[in-house]
């Protein structure tokens, strides 16, 4: 079963993916379509307020914020990762609950990274955001850095976070029942 969604003026075609006995997702997956994600970080950033920086969580959302930066003619992004790293110093964490991922996540930012946003304008991006828990992990890290938010934005809203005000999206995905009949 698939889904056909239409972003940033392309088509694509997503396949539902079970999360539950009763529940299943469009899986929006950027990685590997150059065209999918050159015209939603175009599209993004004609929405984007201004900014300083732009951080993300890893991995979906890295081509994006990439892309990103690149039309904006940004030289640096950040990302929140999932694992903290050898290189990293002065390390911030925040907890991420997700509907992608089982259970909960810890999600980890270099001090380094947090010097740099201390009293700067911070855009926060994502592929997708549905229940807002890696968004929330992501905002928490932010502030625990001194920068401001300024934005939050994703490619797609799914299901609920359709409706929340304090986002902004190219276009609505709604969750799918167990025989992949949309939910409203």
């Amino acid at each position: 079963m698939t889904y056909e969604i239409q972003v940033a003026g392309l088509k694509r075609h997503l396949p539902l993916c079970p999360i539950s006995d009763t529940l299943m997702i469009g899986a929006f997956v950027i990685f590997g379509d150059v065209e999918l994600t050159c015209a939603c970080a175009r599209d993004l950033l004609k929405l984007a307020p201004e900014f300083d920086y732009m951080v993300a969580p890893e991995a979906k959302a890295i081509p994006l914020i990439h892309e990103m930066a690149r039309q904006s003619g940004r030289n640096e992004y950040f990302l929140v990762r999932k694992k903290k790293k050898a290189y990293m110093d002065g390390v911030f964490e925040a907890v991420d609950r997700s509907i992608t991922t089982e259970g909960e996540q810890k999600l980890y930012m270099d001090g380094a990274d947090a010097k740099k946003m201390k009293g700067k304008r911070i855009l926060i991006l994502d592929d997708v955001i549905s229940t807002g828990g890696s968004l929330a992990a992501v905002e928490n890290l932010v502030e625990q850095a001194g920068g401001n938010v300024v934005g939050r934005m994703a490619i797609l809203a799914e299901g609920d976070a359709a409706k929340r005000d304090d986002i902004l999206f190219l276009e609505k995905l709604p969750l799918f029942d167990a025989q992949g009949k949309p939910l409203q």
